[in-house]
């Protein structure tokens, strides 16, 4: 890997370690926006960006095995939220966020592989970054849905002082999660349609029944969640089972797979 990776993605990772520490302070002084938050988190992130390009160019193509699948996760994880951030209050999940981002890089560096690049068909490329697009959407609603589990316990015992006053009101909270799925469900369901759509190459994939599986069985629990949501009313502890539930269901058939073809298997 040449220097100008390492020094990328070095430089990326310790601005999200830096700005999840400065997010952190801000969060405990009751403070909901930080301009500096905002700047060098897109700063990081597009140095994150550059050094999955820089890696993608030396081999000449994408790996896509587990280390890269999680830096450009990660990666597309961090730029939603922050780009949403800008009119919704999601700056609160980068605490969370950035390190996961800051382990995603360093992994990726330390792997350092020399494998040959990846060559797909592009009906299988489409099908994958939505895939990789719906899987970071959950994944920044898994981690609301934690978020709004720790503020509705809180506000159950009647806690409301440090961390808890910087947040939104629990019924903001809430929605935002929805909206959330909502998109994840509409990026997941384009997903599943390509890859019934071009099935003579997506079934050439190892693993691809097991994900495919474990996606679908994922989509129905979001679609009874969504509907419950809208003709029932459900929320707090029965949104947050069901947005967990299914995004388990995804990462074992989003990871889980390929780590048992990547580590197990060959």
């Amino acid at each position: 890997m040449e220097i100008n990776t390492y020094a990328t993605g070095l430089f990326a990772a310790l601005l999200y370690f830096g700005v999840a520490v400065l997010q952190f302070v801000s969060l405990r002084r009751g403070q909901i926006y930080n301009k500096y938050v905002l700047i060098f988190g897109f700063l990081a992130v597009a140095l994150h960006f550059l050094d999955i390009i820089f890696s993608i160019l030396e081999r000449s193509g994408p790996l896509f095995n587990v280390t890269e699948t999680s830096s450009i996760i990660a990666a597309t994880i961090s730029s939603v939220v922050l780009i949403s951030s800008l009119k919704k209050p999601l700056l609160n999940l980068l605490v969370i966020i950035f390190p996961l981002a800051m382990l995603s890089i360093l992994a990726s560096l330390l792997s350092a592989e020399k494998d040959q690049a990846s060559t797909v068909h592009p009906s299988i490329a489409s099908h994958i970054l939505l895939s990789v697009l719906a899987y970071s959407i959950f994944s920044i609603a898994a981690i609301q849905a934690i978020i709004v589990a720790y503020q509705n316990f809180q506000l159950r015992n009647h806690r409301t002082e440090g961390i808890l006053q910087a947040f939104p009101s629990l019924q903001d909270m809430e929605s935002l999660l929805f909206e959330i799925l909502w998109v994840g469900q509409i990026l997941l369901s384009l997903g599943i349609f390509a890859g019934f759509s071009f099935s003579e190459n997506i079934w050439a994939l190892t693993g691809m029944i097991h994900k495919s599986f474990f996606s679908i069985v994922a989509w129905t629990i979001f679609t009874i969640l969504l509907w419950g949501r809208s003709r029932m009313g459900w929320r707090g502890y029965t949104a947050i089972k069901f947005t967990l539930t299914g995004f388990i269901l995804l990462f074992l058939g989003f990871y889980g797979t390929k780590i048992a073809v990547e580590y197990f298997i060959s």
